[in-house]
């Protein structure tokens, strides 16, 4: 086991250079000036001289090698540099928006395991009948409804509840405060994104616990168990249910680390300044400094997260054993 934790973790590392290497250069083709942006940007005439001497403060007139190096270093070392835009040190700008977004991809995970792996539960027991159609109905109309489409309603349906029953329309906050200083307030801003998104992703979950559970039922160790007359409801929970989790914890994972920096749309909707609007701010500001670390960011969220789940294996299924 501990063998097999250290082999993961010296994985990680030619993976994320590999990220590296490839969002480092990728961003190069990107047409476009970040000095010409800030200093022409808004249609005034700008000296040669001072756009070379931008160039100089924040090292874009160095070769692509020497830039690629600085780069490098600066993760060994922790050091994200400084944006090109805001001249505000990266790990400042990412660390404001950083905390929002964890929180808002933890409740929406956790909504959607409270309501995928019940709901794919009774589905697979109730197969085929009235239940079981309802349930794969309410997944069906998840998968199909935007996450930012069904956070415009929940807004809406806020609106002209609270106008009709309180006399007053009510809207969630738009300045953020950390849950620990305020969790009424932090609750009352962050629940709904949470429960948009985490109801979009738990309609995948959701499927997929029913048609992993609907496999595992038919495993001959499950006929057994019922051949010696187990209540059912033991055989679900203990013998079935967790050797079809696997499938899903993976898909769970996979959408926890999107939803790290890929609610931009959702995000704008709900007003939230997370990670997602910060990607799409540094894009079209053209600051490389600040997209690379923002990907790279997330691709070692993507990392964690996988290793954590294939940690999470042996639990779920005792037969998985690491060497």
């Amino acid at each position: 086991m501990y063998q097999y934790i250290v082999k993961r973790v010296l994985l990680m590392v030619p993976t994320l250079l590999g990220a590296a290497v490839f969002v480092f250069f990728l961003l190069r083709f990107i047409p476009g000036d970040i000095c010409e942006l800030r200093m022409v940007g808004e249609g005034g005439y700008v000296d040669e001289s001072a756009l070379a001497t931008c160039r100089a403060g924040i090292g874009i007139d160095k070769s692509i090698f020497l830039q690629f190096v600085d780069f490098m270093w600066g993760f060994v070392i922790f050091d994200l540099g400084t944006s090109m835009w805001t001249g505000q040190p990266i790990g400042y700008e990412i660390g404001l928006r950083f905390e929002l977004s964890l929180q808002v991809a933890i409740m929406a995970t956790v909504a959607s395991v409270l309501i995928a792996i019940p709901l794919g539960t009774l589905s697979a027991v109730k197969q085929d009948t009235w239940i079981d159609y309802v349930v794969r109905g309410f997944s069906i109309a998840g998968i199909a409804m935007p996450s930012f489409w069904l956070g415009i309603l929940i807004i809406l349906f806020l609106l002209i509840g609270t106008q009709a029953f309180l006399g007053e329309a009510w809207m969630p906050p738009i300045v953020y405060v950390p849950i620990w200083e305020d969790p009424g307030y932090n609750l009352s801003m962050l629940i709904w994104p949470a429960l948009a998104t985490g109801y979009r992703y738990s309609a995948v979950a959701t499927r997929m616990t029913r048609s992993a559970l609907l496999e595992v039922l038919r495993e001959d160790y499950v006929r057994t168990a019922r051949a010696k007359g187990l209540l059912e409801k033991i055989i679900i929970n203990r013998h079935a249910l967790k050797n079809s989790l696997l499938p899903v914890v993976t898909v769970v994972g996979i959408e926890f680390a999107f939803l790290m920096g890929g609610l931009v749309v959702t995000e704008q909707v709900f007003n939230l300044n997370g990670l997602g609007k910060l990607f799409v701010e540094s894009v079209l500001n053209t600051d490389y400094t600040l997209t690379q670390a923002l990907v790279m960011v997330v691709v070692a969220v993507f990392v964690l997260v996988n290793f954590l789940v294939d940690l999470l294996y042996a639990w779920l299924d005792p037969r998985i054993r690491y060497s």
